[in-house]
């Protein structure tokens, strides 16, 4: 089966949840013999400052095929551009499934859509709940994860809780 992953910042990384559920994930599932892509967001925002810099520019991780999205450096802008074009390439490649991590990059849900592509939502927390977002993102939060449910519905997919990998 042939795999892409969307909506996490970068692998090989610890700078969040997202992330450690990402590389952990699509690690294992090419150790199962699938065949993974994994979208990471290039920008200033996405920085661990613990990794490697050496490991900044790799292609391949554990068997995991590394894309680099280049994306704007705004909070905000970062994550919906990413999402938007990492939705497009991936919907002209021939992927079994897409795969989509936490709510933000679920506002672009609608393109592989367009595509018939096979698509699984896993949200790995309530982002509208957080103190970091005010009014208008919260609404945009919601929305993004009302739509990712409709869509995936109509889609014939799933939306998935975090797995229980570890």
């Amino acid at each position: 089966m042939k795999i892409a992953m969307i909506g996490h910042k970068r692998i090989p990384s610890r700078e969040g949840g997202v992330e450690v559920v990402v590389e952990e994930l699509s690690t294992r599932l090419v150790e199962r013999g699938n065949l993974v892509d994994v979208y990471n967001r290039k920008g200033k925002n996405v920085q661990d400052k613990s990794a490697d810099k050496d490991k900044k520019n790799i292609k391949e991780y554990k068997g995991v095929k590394i894309k680099t999205i280049p994306t704007i450096n705004k909070k905000g802008l970062d994550a919906l551009i990413y999402s938007f074009f990492a939705s497009i390439i991936a919907s002209f490649k021939k992927y079994d499934v897409l795969h989509y991590h936490a709510e933000g990059s679920c506002a672009m849900l609608w393109i592989p859509h367009l595509f018939k592509k096979r698509i699984i939502v896993t949200i790995h927390g309530l982002d509208w709940q957080r103190a970091k977002w005010g009014g208008f993102a919260t609404k945009y939060i919601k929305f993004r994860r009302k739509n990712g449910s409709k869509i995936c519905r109509r889609n014939n997919s799933s939306i998935k809780r975090s797995p229980k990998i570890f």
